[in-house]
């Protein structure tokens, strides 16, 4: 596979923006050479459903501008369903284990969340927290006023699940080791 295919794939699976020095470092080459691949993949990404968002430090994966009302239309459809099963899940973690990290709510959920995570954040329940080095997810103010609560320790049951959880994880980090 050429370099732009796997940054087109690392970009995809990430459904993120990644810093250009991370990826020139991931695959090997310099900065300059890793903004010139870009280049090249945002030609070949011309005229079609997605395009590359760069930015002097940042590389991202979007849908094109030209898509913009279709997506609109879709995002407001969603905002009329309920959450489900796989978003209250991916809430519930957001809120007890947050600021988390989109891979570790992946490992703990066992399936990738970028979707469901980007429909909380459309929703306004869950955002990214940037500060870090690593994009987490954390609740919004919205989402514990929604609940009623001041804080997220204030969560229902707070204590027991963290417990819970850390139980959890403890027992699925064995499971790997073993």
């Amino acid at each position: 596979m050429e370099l732009p295919q796997q940054l087109e794939a690392v970009l995809f699976y990430k459904a993120a923006p990644m810093k250009i020095t991370a990826l020139a470092k991931l695959f090997s080459v310099s900065e300059d050479d890793l903004k010139k691949v870009a280049e090249t993949l945002s030609e070949t990404l011309t005229g079609r459903g997605v395009a590359l968002i760069m930015t002097d430090t940042e590389l991202d994966l979007r849908t094109a501008p030209e898509a913009d009302q279709l997506i609109e239309a879709i995002r407001k459809d969603e905002m009329k369903r309920d959450i489900g099963k796989a978003g209250a899940e991916t809430l519930a973690i957001v809120l007890y284990r947050g600021p988390i990290s989109r891979a570790e709510i992946d490992r703990i959920r066992g399936v990738n969340s970028a979707y469901i995570l980007r429909s909380l954040m459309v929703r306004g329940l869950i955002e990214k927290n940037t500060a870090s080095k690593q994009v987490q997810f954390m609740p919004t103010t919205d989402l514990l006023a929604h609940l009623g609560i001041t804080e997220r320790t204030k969560a229902p049951d707070f204590d027991q699940v963290m417990a819970a959880l850390d139980a959890y994880e403890r027992t699925k980090t064995e499971e790997t080791m073993v």
